[in-house]
Parts: structure tokens; C-alpha cells; sequence
């Protein structure tokens, strides 16, 4: 099984596209601390970052371009360039035999490529596939709580907000947070209005359904990865002045009976996540708790009283970690695992 993924597993070569930004970084520093087995490494950008060197374990690599990222083929690639980007060159790096690993959302929703979460579908992947979906950073932290739930209780209907960390937008939006926070009138602006001390209710772009792209994707992606098609999901996705990790303020409602120490029980057992809940303490998760961590954070476990066999999650994490470089890095080191029990 998987046996195009690795030849010889402690001579791997791994190209990070994107390896210049802010996902990319991260995937670099996941990678050296997991200690993958990480034989070449080819870091590969955009034409205005060629030359440029990024650090890996100690050492500098010179970033190159796409086509000698290409050529170089690695065994698995992972990406974190854009959506328009994958969409034209993930599969030119899969045709050389390389699995792709892609964190845009060109892949997601497209039917003949796994959307996977390790702890909750890696049975999704198949021999075949040679391009494989990390899903959205908020849709990642949330389905690995609702996982184990969902197998034991059933979901029937999701209530979603999101609190969601400017390193989401990207650097440019650090950038702005940080300037206006400095008091730079001159700073470039990539939200519509100013972001500290303030809270935007606005993640990506409106759809015609009056809904923002990155609230549908919580619903189309959670009902992938859970395999259930018609669950009745609704989000609200807000744009917040943090920089550690996205929240996210979940109301279920399950199809079965559950007492709320049964659903702690099974969250604390759960892979990947830890749970912090503890009111009498004041212990919950918060995003700069979660900054630099690759676990799901889950507190403020609590009925809802006003209806029926419904509970409220407060769930945390890195959305450069768990949401984005940790997941990926996480799905490779499991095929590498399947290859080496083959």
C-alpha cells in the first residue's frame, strides 16, 4: 500500500512549494522537529523568491522554481502556494511520480481527491491517489473534536463561529495588525477596515448566498470528511486581532441521548486533542495558548439547556499547525508509516 510514496525510507526526498511563506515556514520547522526522514530537501517559490535561501536543520537551501521543483522529482511534495497555483502545478509534480500534499483549496472538493484529516479519515487515501487535500484550517481543528462525537452520538445539526488569527489572511494582514497597532497611518490595508482593536465578520470573499466562502467551506468540508453529505451545517466566520490560533464556539445537536462526562471522557481519549476544562479554575483553551502547539484544544464543555440532546464545544488551535503545516506533515508521516508496515 502506498508504495509510489517511498522507496527507502530514510532517504526521502520532500520539495515544500511555498516554502517562503507564512505555511511554508511553518511546514519547514514541523518537518525538522518530527525529525521526518528527510534525505534532499527542495524548497520551491515563485519566480520573485528564487535565490533566496530558507534553513533546514541548521543548514541553507537555496529556493528554486517550479519547473526544477518539478524536475528534482522529490517523493512527496507539499504545498502551500494558492489555490490557482495547485491547480496547475500539483498535477505536474504527481505525473513524475511525486505525491502531493496540498493545503490550497484547488483540491478539497473535488471527488476523485481524499480531503483527510489523520485522526479522523486516513482511510480515505488510496493506492491511487496521487493528490491528496488538507482541508481548511478551521474545518481541520473542528472535524477532529467532532470525530469521535459524531461516531458515538450521531450529528445532526452544527451551529458554527469562528474567531479566526490574521496569520489566516497571511503576512500582509500581520503586517497591517501590526501597524496599526504601532500607529502607522501608512500601512497597506488588506481587510476592508482596520483590524485592531476591532473584529471583522468577514473571512474570504461573499457568495451569492450571502455567505462567505470560508463559511461554506466549513460546511461542504465537514460534511466530506465525515462522510455524511446532508448534514445541516450554518457558520459565521469572524476575523479577529490575534496572531496565535483560530477558535471556534461549536452548538451541536446530536441525534442520541449523552451525558456531558461521557462526551469529556471521549474528547480526552480522542487522538490529537487535549481538553482544558476546567471553569472552577478558569481553565479553557485560548488562541495564544494554543500559538506554536500541533493539538486541538477543547474547553467550555457544556449542555445546551434550550434544546434537546444539544452541546456547546469551545474548540482552539494553531492555525498554522494543526490547520495547515502539522496536518500535512502528519498525513505524510502516515503514509510513510504504511509503507514501512507494508
Amino acid at each position: 500500500m502506498f508504495a509510489q510514496i517511498l522507496k527507502v525510507v530514510d532517504t526521502m526526498k520532500v520539495a515544500v512549494v511555498g516554502a517562503t511563506g507564512l505555511v511554508g515556514q511553518e511546514m519547514l520547522r514541523v518537518l525538522e522537529e518530527v525529525n521526518f526522514p528527510v534525505s534532499e530537501l527542495i524548497p520551491v517559490a515563485s519566480p520573485r523568491s528564487v535565490g533566496k535561501q530558507v534553513h533546514f536543520k541548521g543548514k541553507p537551501y537555496t529556493v528554486v522554481g517550479m519547473q526544477a521543483g518539478i524536475d528534482a522529482v522529490a517523493d512527496v511534495a507539499i504545498f502551500s502556494a494558492g489555490g490557482s497555483t495547485s491547480k496547475e502545478f500539483a498535477p505536474k509534480f504527481a505525473e513524475k511520480g511525486t505525491i502531493v500534499i496540498d493545503n490550497s483549496s484547488a483540491w478539497r472538493m473535488d471527488a476523485s481527491v481524499p480531503l483527510v484529516v489523520p485522526e479522523v479519515n486516513m482511510d480515505a487515501i488510496a493506492p491511487q491517489h496521487t493528490i491528496i487535500a488538507n482541508p481548511n484550517c478551521s474545518t481541520i481543528q473542528m472535524v477532529v473534536a467532532l470525530a469521535p462525537l459524531h461516531k458515538r452520538y450521531g450529528i445532526k445539526r452544527l451551529v458554527i463561529s469562528t474567531y479566526q488569527s490574521v496569520t489566516g489572511t497571511g503576512k500582509a494582514a500581520v503586517d497591517q495588525l501590526k501597524g496599526e497597532r504601532a500607529g502607522n497611518p501608512d500601512v497597506e490595508k488588506v481587510y476592508p477596515v482596520q483590524i485592531d482593536m476591532n473584529c471583522i465578520p468577514h473571512c474570504d470573499i461573499f457568495l451569492e448566498n450571502d455567505y462567505t466562502k470560508e463559511e461554506m467551506k466549513l460546511v461542504h468540508e465537514t460534511r466530506k470528511i465525515l462522510g455524511e453529505p446532508e448534514m445541516r451545517i450554518t457558520a459565521t466566520a469572524v476575523r479577529i486581532p490575534v496572531v496565535g490560533g483560530h477558535s471556534e464556539a461549536v452548538n451541536i445537536e446530536f441525534e442520541r441521548p449523552f451525558e456531558v462526562e461521557d462526551i469529556r471522557q471521549e474528547l480526552s481519549q480522542a487522538p490529537g486533542i487535549i481538553v482544558m476544562d476546567n471553569p472552577n479554575k478558569l481553565e479553557y483553551p485560548t488562541p495564544q495558548y494554543s500559538h506554536g502547539k500541533n493539538e486541538v484544544f477543547v474547553g467550555r464543555i457544556r449542555r445546551d439547556a434550550s434544546q434537546e440532546n444539544c452541546l456547546n464545544l469551545w474548540i482552539v488551535a494553531d492555525n498554522l499547525r494543526k490547520g495547515a503545516a502539522t496536518n500535512a506533515v502528519q498525513i505524510a508521516q502516515q503514509l510513510v508509516h504504511a509503507k514501512v508496515l507494508a
